[in-house]
């Protein structure tokens, strides 16, 4: 108890200069130095994001186009170079404020004070993504801290369990035509391209009666012609409430087939793109790089899903003889059957936003929910701050790419930080940090990050 009582007293009389900026005395400096660091890097991500989004408008950019993307570089480049150093600066205010360290002050709180105040500097259209990118990453973190303490448990695919319910959500609100008004989102031209446009509610089928009475002739399966007429039928079978013109049957197999040839050239295209620089120096290893297993995942999960779902929604169809926007859910959890062969975590969070944000959207027009003020910033602060504490106090908690990340805009900070005084919070923050430093293969040979500023 003695021991415990002292490792407490260590971390709450730890000043800022010990813990955030032992490089520094100054506050002012490592704040600044922070800043400096951040923005390099910060102008470098916003560049290609506006490039590529000017691109992807497939028009030659007019001046007033060229205008407004520098404004938005410098704009967005802003916001995350002072996020960084807000972060800096709150850490040390509040220490001061607070009279030391406790375990939400450490990086949780100034964080989330400084991404909220950052977060205003952006622009209002890019708040969301923003929000929901960090929400993707944030919630894993927020897991894989919750598994450690043994409060939560993984089940095999869970990923895909996730995927398989936001697809199915994404479906229905497609299906009953929402995504043309109230859901709006870029996510359903991707659905579209999966399962055509001829699943696109809403629905312009009317309803039709079930029939049974009208049976057609048997077949003689003693006459060849008795196989053709079967074929036949096979080929054009489709009921009235059908949205497509062709058979169901063709209709299913091609529905299957597009996704698939698809998905495996996006999958080729990507690894050809990454690689493109061992390309043009002969060194590519072809076979272990595109032509393996691996390339057809994609290409196979898409196919199977548009392939089991437009299978399940034409079977319903004709077995209750008019067309609902509710098949989508039976329908979307069959054909997530094949999503198992493409079980990425990262695809499946950022379904499961994505659904949970257009439901929201949904129920806020109906007036079923409350609109929250300024939400998507809140978010943002919030899923930042789980990923700053992560990165702190619970390294291993955190994405090994997102990690680098953090290290690559803060100028090799965050694993310099000196958490040592806080381990009487029993994270052993010190000993997760030194074992991503070595899982990740961090330079740590220089004394000091990038822009120390040392006064």
């Amino acid at each position: 108890m003695a021991a415990q009582s002292k490792l407490a007293e260590m971390a709450l009389n730890c000043s800022c200069y010990e813990y955030h900026h032992p490089w520094t005395s100054s506050c002012a400096c490592a704040a600044a130095g922070m800043m400096l660091s951040q923005t390099p890097p910060a102008l470098r991500t916003y560049v290609t994001v506006y490039a590529l989004a000017l691109i992807m408008r497939r028009r030659i950019p007019s001046l007033k186009d060229l205008g407004r993307t520098a404004a938005g570089i410098l704009q967005s480049s802003a916001f995350l170079s002072m996020n960084g150093g807000l972060f800096v600066f709150a850490v040390c205010m509040l220490r001061r404020l607070f009279g030391g360290f406790y375990l939400w002050t450490v990086a949780w709180l100034p964080s989330f004070l400084a991404s909220f105040a950052c977060i205003a500097f952006e622009r209002p259209e890019r708040r969301a993504p923003l929000a929901m990118y960090v929400a993707n990453e944030g919630i894993e973190a927020l897991w894989n801290m919750l598994e450690a303490r043994g409060l939560v448990r993984s089940i095999p695919n869970g990923q895909v369990l996730i995927m398989g319910l936001s697809v199915t959500a994404l479906m229905y609100l497609y299906r009953v035509g929402l995504h043309k008004t109230v859901a709006k989102d870029a996510t359903f031209k991707a659905l579209g391209l999966i399962v055509g446009k001829e699943e696109e509610g809403p629905l312009k089928t009317p309803v039709v009666a079930t029939s049974q009475s009208s049976r057609q002739a048997a077949l003689n399966f003693r006459c060849i012609s008795s196989y053709l007429q079967l074929y036949d039928r096979l080929l054009n079978a489709k009921h009235p409430s059908c949205p497509h013109k062709r058979g169901c049957a063709p209709y299913a197999l091609l529905g299957g087939l597009k996704p698939f040839l698809g998905g495996v050239s996006l999958s080729v295209g990507l690894k050809l793109l990454l690689n493109i620089t061992k390309i043009f120096q002969f060194k590519m290893q072809w076979r272990k790089q595109i032509f393996n297993k691996g390339s057809l995942q994609l290409g196979l999960a898409l196919g199977i899903f548009s392939l089991l779902f437009k299978t399940t929604s034409c079977s319903l169809r004709h077995s209750f003889g008019y067309d609902n926007a509710l098949f989508a859910i039976p329908a979307g959890l069959i054909g997530s059957i094949g999503l198992l062969r493409f079980p990425n975590t990262t695809v499946a969070l950022y379904l499961m936003w994505k659904a949970l944000q257009l439901f929201y959207n949904w129920g806020s027009a109906e007036g079923k929910l409350p609109e929250v003020p300024n939400f998507a910033m809140i978010m943002y602060a919030f899923f930042t701050a789980v990923l700053f504490h992560a990165a702190i106090l619970e390294a291993r908690a955190l994405r090994p790419s997102y990690y680098k990340f953090l290290m690559k805009i803060s100028g090799n900070r965050i694993s310099r930080f000196n958490v040592k005084p806080f381990e009487a919070y029993g994270l052993k923050s010190q000993d997760q940090i030194n074992y991503v430093i070595k899982k990740l293969r961090i330079d740590m040979t220089s004394p000091f990050p990038f822009y120390a500023l040392t006064v």
